[in-house]
């Protein structure tokens, strides 16, 4: 018998009110997720245990089980244009930043008037705290983090230096927020790990709390502890070794942080998101395979991040996942998964529903460069719709098939002019889903593609914002803020 029925008006009236407290009480109590968001640098496709069982990674691994696996998740060919997109939900080519990486001595930085994610987080009452690489720009302090949404900043301005001694082209450069921190010989991503234990332990948990953690790892130079590189006796090469012991330090820190998590009753509210932010450095050990190029090029290899996602709200579990996510999709999808309601003008697509329950992605095409300052070195433009690939020029400098223990030579920044010129008119189609190592070039056997994929493109072209890679400045010179990369000279 209906239970509705054996109820007089009054005590319909009650039980509806009941329930209705219950309901509102219960969502009320609620809590967003702490959100943890990992970015491993020059990470590589194959460089991951749980794609090559050669590669040490048990934390990375475990979390990535335990939540979906990415298998379609973009970013750009190098570190700033990346960086920029997770910030802000804005494509590259349209912030003036498409063009390789923001250099020690340029006076540029993501565009001030973008509203970056932590500052959004921070209207939703939650913590914010940015742990390791920066590399958006440092010209002006109104550059760098703590002006840009986060509480407080640990870690480095530039995009790259010594893990050791922590300073790069002529200057030290590593910050306690605005406080110049001098190197102890301690490995940095020891240094993250210990100071991401420290805000956990710390975190008032009446608020949500959110970590931006852009490991230093695995960029070159290459350099680890032997303990981490010794656990690797059977790879010849020695870059490569040394590269993997690497990644394994990485992971020993990524365990270490969730095991703080865990301590203070919040690993289980705990959204982790992980990703590249290009693919791996071809020539310093870093590998792809079986995808073709690597950093430095739009080829898969290059743009195709090992990324997953785990944890509060993932309702899967040893999943992988074929939608299509991009690097400026975070912004949006983090956002909303915090409770806030994204702006619809980003570049961005909000796939935080996607995410939760597995569903179809709602992104179905996206830009993966356009760079037309010359010469392009990191390619000069491709598309993305449905399945197919269009590649618009040059690709980027790393252009084949690279196994584990083969290391490429050559630096893509010495490109010469004229090589990036001999693809000027040339253009290679790919279907990805049936060709995603991008072996069978189908541009002469489908012009009609070749044409659609081309006009969409231009449509996007309209949009572009030159590129702002100004010359180096001699103000920017560490000499004169006391040996130290430091902003207030643009």
């Amino acid at each position: 018998m209906h239970l509705y029925r054996n109820m007089s008006g009054a005590g319909l009236l009650f039980f509806l009110g009941v329930s209705l407290f219950s309901t509102s009480a219960t969502s009320l109590s609620v809590k967003p997720p702490n959100i943890l968001f990992i970015v491993a640098d020059d990470y590589g496709w194959n460089d991951v245990g749980f794609r090559n069982p050669d590669v040490i990674t048990p934390n990375i691994d475990k979390l990535a089980r335990s939540g979906m696996i990415l298998n379609s998740s973009y970013v750009m060919p190098v570190c700033t244009p990346s960086r920029n997109s997770f910030m802000s939900g804005h494509y590259a080519y349209k912030s003036g930043l498409q063009h390789t990486v923001i250099l020690p001595q340029q006076a540029a930085c993501s565009p001030l008037n973008y509203t970056f994610l932590p500052q959004k987080l921070k209207e939703l009452g939650y913590a914010t705290h940015a742990i390791g690489k920066w590399h958006l720009g440092f010209c002006s302090w109104e550059c760098t983090p703590t002006y840009r949404g986060f509480d407080t900043f640990y870690g480095f301005y530039n995009g790259q230096e010594d893990y050791y001694q922590l300073s790069v082209a002529g200057g030290k450069d590593f910050r306690d927020n605005k406080t110049p921190v001098n190197a102890t010989g301690e490995y940095s991503a020891h240094m993250y790990a210990r100071r991401a234990e420290s805000i956990i332990n710390d975190h008032n948990v009446s608020n949500p709390l959110y970590i931006y953690l852009p490991f230093q790892s695995v960029h070159e130079p290459l350099q680890v502890p032997e303990m981490y590189s010794n656990k690797y006796p059977n790879v010849k090469t020695e870059s490569r070794k040394t590269y993997l012991g690497m990644v394994t330090a990485m992971d020993e820190a990524i365990g270490n942080i969730t095991k703080a998590l865990k301590a203070k009753g919040i690993f289980d509210n705990t959204l982790v998101i992980f990703t590249a932010d290009n693919g791996g450095w071809v020539t310093f050990a870093g590998n792809n395979y079986p995808l073709r190029g690597g950093k430095t090029t739009l080829f898969e290899g290059g743009t195709r991040a090992t990324a997953f996602v785990s944890g509060a709200g993932i309702q899967k579990s040893n999943s992988i996942y074929d939608g299509i996510i991009h690097a400026v999709d975070w912004m949006p999808t983090v956002l909303s998964a915090a409770g806030g309601t994204p702006d619809p003008n980003l570049d961005g697509i909000d796939q935080w529903e996607s995410l939760k329950t597995g569903g179809a992605s709602k992104r179905t095409e996206f830009v993966y460069n356009i760079d037309d300052k010359l010469p392009e070195v990191c390619g000069h433009a491709a598309i993305r719709m449905g399945d197919y690939k269009l590649i618009d020029g040059y690709p980027g400098f790393y252009q084949g098939w690279y196994k584990p223990d083969q290391v490429e030579q050559g630096y893509y920044g010495n490109t010469p002019v004229n090589a990036t010129q001999l693809f000027a008119d040339k253009m290679m189609l790919f279907n990805l889903k049936d060709d995603p190592n991008e072996h069978v070039d189908l541009s002469k056997k489908l012009p009609d593609v070749v044409s659609k994929l081309k006009s969409r493109l231009e449509e996007y072209h309209k949009l572009i914002i030159p590129a702002n890679f100004p010359p180096n400045s001699k103000a920017s010179a560490p000499q004169n803020f006391g040996g130290f990369w430091t902003p207030g000279w643009c």
